[in-house]
């Protein structure tokens, strides 16, 4: 009896701390808004873990005030708009319709991994790349800097001493615990239907040139989404940039049970005209977050009715969620957001 209700208290202890919520703050061109260049996103699990999702062209340098600690860079595929070849000029520069950028040189996404020493998580084939990027940053132009490599497994202890890159392509799972944690956050690399061409300006002039001759693009294997299962039973599906596709529901929705979406729009893969569907009879999740719209989704912080993010919104089943750049929500391990939504 006694060792029944020592279990039982112990239990109770636990459960407050498996209650706990987990944040998600977008991170966006222009502050309270979601507008057209906005894809990134910052999650941090009750355990402290804390990851960055797609760079894009949302930051003003890897070192960008708004990020805090990060102990993971997620990259979903190497469109310029994600691996991030250009950066904001400054935050609320220019209109929510068109940011002002700047060009990054080593990409927005190597800037981040070498000023927070993260571990990049994505394939191995966009992680070399990469690689080579945050050890060029962290060269300066001489030839000491240590190059970055892969991480030694498939799991990690964050903050880790150097930063590396995982060894895993699709359906290659990465686990991230902060010292002492019980659990760790478990990502799951996912199909995404897209195409996964890298930006001219990131590679060097003789293979600008070359391809330029051919009137090819260099790919880096296939684009890429995550599924992300938190310590408090959340379980993330961050579809990256795709069209809609049957791994949604044998994948993520039967294998993963994912219970929140967050769900890329835009016209090149669709999403715009198929999104319904794909989350209501496929995914099924308990929310759906917005990202990605590709047009000013939001004025003075509310939905403009007229935009086709509005026209969607209204097709869904769950509720939505808008990617507002600085508002941070939170969503309890039911895929409910219970905060700042």
């Amino acid at each position: 009896m006694k060792l029944a209700i020592a279990a039982l208290a112990l239990s109770l202890n636990v459960l407050p701390a498996l209650a706990q919520n987990v944040k998600i703050t977008p991170v966006g061109s222009h502050p309270g808004e979601l507008c057209a260049n906005d894809r990134a996103m910052i999650f941090e699990d009750p355990t402290g873990v804390r990851l960055l999702y797609d760079p894009a062209h949302n930051l003003t340098a890897g070192d960008d005030p708004r990020l805090g600690a990060i102990h993971l860079v997620l990259l979903s595929h190497m469109h310029g708009d994600h691996v991030g070849n250009l950066k904001l000029k400054a935050v609320g520069e220019g209109t929510c319709a068109n940011s002002v950028r700047v060009p990054s040189q080593h990409s927005t996404t190597a800037e981040v991994v070498a000023a927070k020493n993260a571990v990049l998580v994505t394939t191995r084939a966009m992680g070399g790349f990469v690689q080579n990027k945050v050890t060029a940053i962290r060269a300066g132009g001489s030839s000491g800097a240590k190059p970055m490599g892969f991480c030694a497994g498939l799991s990690a202890t964050v903050p880790v001493a150097a930063a590396c890159s995982s060894r895993i392509d699709l359906g290659g799972v990465f686990t991230a615990k902060t010292e002492g944690a019980a659990q760790g956050v478990q990502i799951t690399i996912v199909y995404a239907a897209h195409v996964n061409d890298a930006p001219p300006s990131l590679l060097t002039q003789s293979q600008r040139d070359e391809l330029k001759a051919d009137g090819a693009v260099l790919e880096y294997g296939p684009a890429t989404g995550f599924v992300v299962k938190f310590t408090n039973g959340l379980t993330a599906y961050l579809t990256g940039d795709t069209a809609i596709h049957a791994e949604m529901k044998t994948v993520v929705n039967e294998f993963h049970k994912a219970n929140l979406a967050v769900l890329n729009l835009g016209a090149n893969p669709g999403i715009y005209v198929s999104g319904a569907y794909a989350m209501n009879e496929l995914v099924k999740p308990a929310s759906v977050i917005l990202t990605h719209v590709n047009e000013p989704a939001t004025e003075g912080g509310k939905l403009r009715p007229a935009s086709q993010t509005a026209r969607l919104i209204k097709q869904l089943k769950a509720p939505a969620h808008l990617a507002i750049s600085g508002r941070t929500m939170e969503f309890d391990g039911s895929g409910k957001c219970v905060a700042g939504c």
